[in-house]
């Protein structure tokens, strides 16, 4: 593992504490160039209109996929402060995404949740998501999982 990973996933953390200060959930995301250039970084989107779909992820693949072709980002990664959850993996998966780096296990973010009204985990991983489709998309993670369990203290 490159060491890069660990500091572009901390980034993500980075982004997920700017989503908490400004009043949302605490989740981030960041899409990285094959050269290691953040391109993109994406904070939770529940807020204002609490959209239940507007997790860090799916919003950042969105933005992704109306910027960039899929085979460029094929040779991207997004680093995530959490697993992505089934339809953020979804969305990654039908841009063309590359690679994930996550921080949180989804099993690890549903027991901190619980079964909160804002945040019904689903406790399937991301890797399941992915095999079932037509292509390869690696995934890394979970690490730094006490960090990114850090993010979630006293909030659910």
């Amino acid at each position: 593992m490159p060491l890069d990973d660990l500091a572009l996933l901390r980034k993500s953390f980075d982004v997920a504490r700017r989503a908490l200060e400004n009043g949302t959930h605490p989740f981030g995301a960041i899409l990285v160039g094959p050269d290691g250039e953040v391109l993109l970084e994406q904070g939770n989107a529940y807020m204002p209109d609490h959209d239940m779909t507007g997790h860090a992820e799916r919003v950042l693949m969105t933005r992704a996929s109306t910027r960039y072709t899929p085979e460029f980002l094929s040779r991207c990664t997004m680093y995530t402060s959490a697993e992505p959850c089934a339809m953020c993996a979804g969305a990654a998966y039908w841009v063309g995404l590359g690679r994930v780096v996550y921080g949180l296990s989804e099993r690890s973010l549903k027991d901190l949740t619980g079964n909160h009204p804002e945040n019904p985990t689903l406790d399937l991983p991301c890797r399941i998501v992915f095999d079932a489709g037509q292509r390869k998309v690696e995934v890394l993670g979970p690490l730094l999982e006490d960090e990114a369990a850090a993010l979630h203290e006293g909030i659910w």
